[in-house]
């Protein structure tokens, strides 16, 4: 027997710009905030992303942290290791397993 799972769709609504800083690398890396919708509870979430001005690749984490100070954390990190927009998930991953 087979039977239909419908995955939930969490969006992110009402991003505004936390922070933003160009890198010498002319890569912009921002901290966004915003809204988002969990089972009727609406809870405040910040999201990374990064901006390359030389190519226009752009990468987007919408929902990153709940936490301000993890989403700056990363941000820095990204900033002082130069990353580039294609490296944007993998440094995710590894910010991620360290602090979790």
């Amino acid at each position: 027997m087979f039977g239909i799972v419908k995955r939930i769709k969490h969006e992110v609504i009402d991003k505004t710009t936390y922070m933003e800083i160009f890198g010498d690398n002319k890569v912009a890396y921002r901290v966004l905030s915003g809204r988002m919708r969990i089972f009727e509870d609406e809870v405040i979430t910040y999201g990374v992303e990064v901006i390359d001005h030389r190519n226009g690749q752009k990468e987007l984490i919408a929902d990153f942290s709940r936490n301000i100070e993890d989403a700056v954390a990363f941000a820095e990190q990204l900033i002082s290791q130069k990353t580039k927009p294609c490296q944007l998930y993998s440094k995710a991953l590894d910010f991620l397993r360290v602090s979790i």
